[in-house]
């Protein structure tokens, strides 16, 4: 039995399992994935979604889903399983599941008739390429096997439906077929490990329903295409490896393919391996660079998301290779110390007030010598701080005080960027905590690289800026009657004491401007009031304008998203203020929120930890199904634990 396990009389209850989802990535910017039935509930499922350079570098969905048909003793039973209008399923092939596991891999065996089969997905580590094993366990007689793909060829971002523009005609390949539906996507080959018979019957499925984006409230009908199906007999014992692949591959060799990408996977054995497999999907290595995709199923890849989740996914998993390349990578992109937005080369849009600060904590926590990184990243540390002091961003600029006042109209500049009708949700324009708390640890933490350099010219230019921001943030920020600091500060509101989690980070990087009895003062009220099970609550809900559930459509969830939505994340700097705050008497307090993540592992994103979950208890999980800095932050933590703290056990 499994780590990850599932009540198998639940797995046949659809409101159960289509609430939980599976994903695989690769390398290659590829992905695959469904509900734990197969059943597709949003416009981002599919079986094989790959990157197409040729439409822009997104994300196309190709392989929908395969439908499985067994034909025993004369009758069929058909694995597969769509909604359509008025929840109508069909085929409900749901009910024929008898267990699902994920440990290696996601499998599910079915029994139908007098036949057990097990079916087990693979997406290929470098490759575009999706396979499927089929082991029939039992069966009395030979058996006829059916496969039947359904194909979309269209973006993650949209559906398709039935056209006279679609090329729908189908050329052979070894053991199988290929096709390619419209000019600019790549073929899709489609091939079996044994030889079997392709019985072209086109067709296209109408009015295909995805309920995650009708909860949306987006387009959520889509239409099919069915090129026709393979045939193939067996029996009991016989294993056979369906592929589909952007290129033409070896049909002999799949078994041994397949056999070999499982062993090298990490199996979900226990909480730490979950994560650390978990941690492996954000990785992308394509075209020379090497990014973090910020989440599944609909993010790319962010900055400010790289630079924080980076030291979780890369050094709790010691590969220090990794996080060099994903640095050098962001290092490449840099323009005159400004970093894009986003990860994709020709973004030139630069709002963001904290992005490239959170560059210089993911340096700290890399962990090189100072003499080292100062002679690495040295020049990109000093061309980010004066783009800084200078205002080379437009809004963005340090003041005669010492801190960095950030004000663009219409624009929102930290992390909490939602933007509704053209208006920022939480706008904190001005000065903002973490933003100064930041900008504080980069110029400490570059002065002491500097210093052991011995790059005199430059501690000459900065060693005097350190004392400055921090009188000047205690006298901004500081609220004695209060016990905590304001989130924001500017020329017009003045003071913004909302209780949020923003100012937990000015209490967790290494250089602080924080007494430890302020520290203390904020870490206890925040752990009354922001911190649940799942991680900090964005806004405090004794505050006016809290949102307790995130739900709606996307102006009604953006309204929310940063105004009592809980995000995982946070759960990161509030381990360390609290470790720094209260050391080994801490620990248990960290633990326990740490491991009360397990939980979570059978929810939403199998294996993974969603993006956010509501305020409210139950703390339901919301938003993307795995996200980036959610894993990174967790195990990090965990790590530490782990490492620094086993004997508190």
């Amino acid at each position: 039995m499994g780590y990850i396990k599932f009540d198998k009389a639940q797995v046949v209850n659809l409101e159960y399992s289509l609430s939980r989802e599976t994903l695989r990535t690769n390398r290659a910017g590829s992905y695959s994935c469904t509900t734990i039935v197969g059943c597709n509930t949003r416009k981002y499922h599919g079986l094989l979604v790959c990157p197409v350079d040729a439409l822009g570098g997104d994300r196309h969905v190709l392989l929908s889903s395969l439908d499985t048909t067994v034909v025993s003793n004369g009758q069929s039973f058909n694995t597969g399983i769509r909604k359509y209008h008025g929840d109508y399923y069909s085929p409900k092939g749901h009910k024929y599941v008898e267990d699902f596991d994920i440990q290696d891999i996601p499998g599910m065996t079915y029994r139908v008739g007098n036949v057990i089969l097990r079916q087990e997905r693979l997406l290929v580590h470098y490759e575009e390429q999706m396979m499927i094993r089929f082991t029939i366990l039992e069966a009395d007689e030979p058996i006829k096997f059916q496969l039947k793909p359904f194909l979309a060829f269209r973006s993650v971002h949209q559906l398709t439906h039935a056209n006279m523009w679609a090329n729908t005609r189908i050329e052979k390949a070894s053991n199988g077929i290929k096709i390619r539906m419209y000019d600019g996507f790549p073929w899709l080959h489609m091939q079996l490990s044994s030889k079997a018979e392709f019985v072209p019957v086109p067709d296209w499925y109408t009015g295909v329903e995805y309920t995650e984006e009708q909860k949306r409230g987006y387009e959520h009908s889509e239409d099919l295409f069915a090129p026709g199906f393979f045939e193939v007999t067996a029996g009991k014992g016989d294993v056979l490896v369906f592929s589909a692949s952007t290129n033409e591959e070896r049909p002999a060799g799949f078994k041994a393919k397949f056999t070999k990408t499982v062993a090298s996977k990490i199996p979900r054995s226990n909480f730490g391996n979950s994560l650390r497999n978990a941690s492996q999907q954000f990785i992308e290595k394509r075209g020379g660079e090497t990014n973090i995709v910020a989440g599944y199923p609909w993010f790319g890849a962010r900055v400010r998301d790289t630079f924080i989740s980076l030291p979780g996914l890369a050094l709790a998993r010691k590969t220090e290779d990794l996080y060099a390349a994903v640095l050098d990578t962001q290092v490449r992109r840099m323009k005159e110390g400004l970093l894009p937005d986003t990860g994709a080369s020709d973004n030139t849009a630069f709002n963001s007030a904290d992005a490239a600060l959170w560059f210089f904590q993911a340096l700290y926590s890399y962990g090189l010598e100072g003499r080292e990184t100062w002679k690495r990243y040295g020049e990109s540390m000093k061309n980010i701080l004066q783009a800084y002091r200078t205002g080379a961003m437009t809004g963005i600029q340090m003041r005669e005080n010492g801190l960095i006042y950030a004000d663009v109209p219409g624009r929102a500049l930290t992390w909490m960027d939602a933007v509704v009708n053209g208006q920022p949700v939480t706008p904190r324009n001005g000065y903002a905590v973490e933003v100064e708390a930041l900008w504080y640890n980069a110029v400490c933490y570059s002065l002491e690289c500097a210093r052991v350099a011995r790059d005199r010219a430059f501690v000459k230019e900065w060693e005097k800026l350190p004392e400055l921001i921090r009188t000047s943030f205690i006298e901004l920020f500081w609220d004695e009657e209060h016990g905590y600091l304001a989130d924001y500060v500017n020329d017009k509101d003045k003071r913004n004491m909302l209780v949020r989690p923003n100012m937990v980070i000015a209490t967790s990087l290494p250089y602080t401007m924080l007494s430890k009895e302020q520290m203390k003062s904020i870490l206890d009220m925040t752990n009354r009031v922001l911190v649940t099970p799942r991680g900090l609550r964005s806004l405090s809900p004794g505050e006016e304008g809290y949102h307790g559930i995130y739900t709606g459509n996307q102006e009604q969830r953006d309204k929310a998203y940063h105004q009592g939505t809980v995000f995982p994340w946070l759960t990161g700097p509030f381990c360390d203020g609290w470790l720094k705050v209260y050391g080994e008497g801490g620990v248990a307090r960290v633990r326990k929120l740490i491991t009360g993540f397990e939980e979570t592992l059978t929810e939403a994103g199998i294996s993974t930890i969603s993006e956010i979950f509501d305020g409210d208890p139950p703390h339901a999980p919301r938003g993307a199904i795995s996200q980036a800095w959610s894993v990174g932050e967790v195990l990090r933590i965990y790590s530490i634990l782990e490492t620094k703290y086993k004997e508190n056990q």
